[in-house]
């Protein structure tokens, strides 16, 4: 299916465009003849998923691949309990997917609305300093290069490839099937709470080691931080979910109407920010259930929102941290959304930020109509001064200059998007400043 474009936007309202065509291909043989088509034309091609970037990774500014007719199962090997997915389903429909199977995905991140290969492909992780991100679950995938051939990288083709292929920042082709090793279907036991701040940092590490997921929120102005420690279960657990009444206040009532007035209520009077902010450290996240792993592990989230991620070594966060806190406070700003901390396990995709380090995550947020410029401007020169990665689908200033310094296997990244998209038909504004022209 082939309409002329319309303006396409990220759901941060951070990037859009008006690309000169948009396709949407139901299947790979679709994908393939587009890519060929594009190149005919000398048109750039670029796909994208739900949108869920807040950098301009995903802008099409000539053809634009919209992926979710491209969804659902492709194969399951119960044995080696793998499931190979089309590109475009979204990480929302995997569970019911996987559950037939016994399976489920090792580990998400707290958002579920992004596709399978945008999540892999930007690097979208969870938190657990035993666990990598999604990327790190990928032991398969298929492309469609820029000569509109197919790619497949698994442990008997082209194996070399994978750990570039599987965090590919969209540059090296489209990918149209992904194969994820799963692990037998588990439950977690939740319990967030808001405890005090310092009592939180002067135990971090050994939190951080003792539970299976652990996190942690700070609301800025206050000393309250909400924590989030997730407990790994067999599947034959017994469940104690959320009431559908309970849930529907703390998710929907407080998480989002309630938050949705404190942003709209700050950015109007910022002085009344620090005030509710220490409401909000009171109502939010006191509640402990057990359910299944992907309705534990993701939140709904409908206020919308711009955010910097930056990745640090493990021993980083405390010093990183503090800096945050001591800089909001020298600066006097009034900050309405809360400072996120996650962990994850180093790993070998050769883009990702954990690559060959147990990593730390520090997050910040705006409301979506507050410009961020200044916020994360400062923010940004305190995590590179502690060896900071860039999340790829978050907001971020670097170029390829201060990239390569940061990742061992940049130049190799490079040479391989060199070989195999020689003449940039994948390539975008974002991708020429990160990766070099």
């Amino acid at each position: 299916m082939t309409r002329p474009g319309g303006v396409w936007r990220n759901w941060g309202r951070s990037e859009s465009v008006r690309p000169q065509r948009i396709e949407f291909p139901r299947t790979v043989e679709a994908v393939q003849r587009a890519v060929v088509a594009a190149a005919a034309r000398r048109m750039p091609i670029k796909a994208v998923g739900a949108g869920h970037s807040f950098t301009g990774i995903a802008v099409a500014p000539g053809v634009l691949l919209e992926l979710r007719d491209l969804s659902g199962v492709v194969s399951v090997d119960r044995e080696r309990k793998r499931v190979t997915l089309l590109a475009g389903t979204r990480l929302h429909q995997v569970p019911a997917l996987l559950a037939p199977h016994g399976l489920a995905m090792e580990n998400l991140g707290d958002i579920d609305r992004q596709s399978i290969a945008g999540a892999i492909s930007t690097g979208t992780h969870g938190t657990g300093a035993r666990f990598g991100g999604l990327a790190n679950q990928v032991v398969g995938a298929t492309l469609v290069t820029a000569s509109g051939d197919l790619l497949r990288v698994d442990e008997t083709e082209n194996r070399e490839l994978l750990p570039a292929v599987a965090l590919g920042l969209g540059a090296l082709g489209i990918l149209v099937e992904v194969t994820l090793q799963c692990v037998p279907a588990f439950v977690l036991h939740a319990v967030e709470q808001p405890e005090s701040l310092d009592a939180v940092l002067a135990g971090l590490d050994d939190r951080v080691a003792a539970a299976d997921h652990f996190e942690f929120y700070w609301f800025p102005h206050t000393d309250r931080a909400m924590t989030k420690t997730n407990t790994r279960l067999p599947e034959s657990a017994p469940r104690h979910p959320l009431s559908p009444v309970g849930k529907w206040i703390d998710d929907t009532l407080v998480g989002s109407g309630l938050h949705q007035v404190a942003c709209t209520t700050g950015r109007l009077v910022p002085p009344l920010v620090p005030p509710i902010n220490r409401i909000s450290a009171k109502v939010w996240g006191d509640r402990e259930f057990t359910d299944g792993s992907a309705r534990v592990f993701a939140t709904h989230r409908s206020v919308r929102f711009r955010e910097m991620e930056y990745a640090l070594p493990a021993e980083n966060v405390r010093p990183a941290f503090d800096a945050v806190r001591a800089l909001i406070d020298d600066r006097g700003w009034r900050i309405g959304f809360p400072v996120e901390v996650r962990f994850a396990a180093a790993d070998d995709r050769w883009l990702s930020t954990a690559h060959g380090r147990s990593s730390a995550y520090i997050a910040v947020h705006r409301y979506w109509r507050e410009d961020p410029t200044e916020y994360f401007g400062a923010i940004e020169q305190i995590m590179l001064g502690y060896g900071g990665r860039p999340h790829w689908g978050k907001m971020h200033t670097l170029g390829a200059d201060a990239l390569r310094e940061r990742y061992p296997r940049f130049d190799d990244f490079v040479a391989l998007r060199d070989r195999l998209d020689p003449d940039r038909m994948f390539r975008n504004g974002y991708l020429d400043r990160v990766l070099g022209g």
